[in-house]
């Protein structure tokens, strides 16, 4: 399962959540990848790609994206929950996943893979 986390303008909050998720024992191992922007934000951090494998990778994921977000909403990671990285794209769905908790994270992503009829790709 392929899904985008967009940054809605900010590139210092992906750029700690794919930091985040390199050093989480749990998402240290997931595919992540930089996307940057066309036109006029080329070269911008824009959103990261992220493949989930396996039930197993979407849990992970869930908490590490939670515990990463409850940081930066207690100051310790330079922004408030509602900084960049709060919008997931999956196919042709898009969902604000910032008040999600990670079981209901969890369970979306569950939802979204069990419903994907795609290749997969984010659009």
């Amino acid at each position: 399962m392929r899904i985008r986390i967009i940054g809605e303008g900010d590139e210092y909050a992906l750029t700690d959540l794919r930091s985040w998720l390199d050093r989480d024992p749990g998402t240290a191992g997931l595919s992540v990848e930089s996307v940057a922007g066309d036109g006029p934000t080329m070269g911008v951090l824009e959103a990261l790609d992220i493949i989930l494998g396996n039930g197993t990778d979407l849990a992970n994921f869930a908490v590490a994206y939670a515990t990463w977000r409850a940081t930066r909403a207690n100051g310790a990671g330079g922004g408030g929950a509602g900084d960049g990285g709060r919008t997931l794209t999956h196919g042709g769905s898009t969902v604000d996943i910032s008040h999600l908790s990670p079981e209901e994270l969890a369970d979306l992503l569950r939802r979204l893979d069990g419903g994907d009829q795609g290749d997969g790709t984010p659009e």
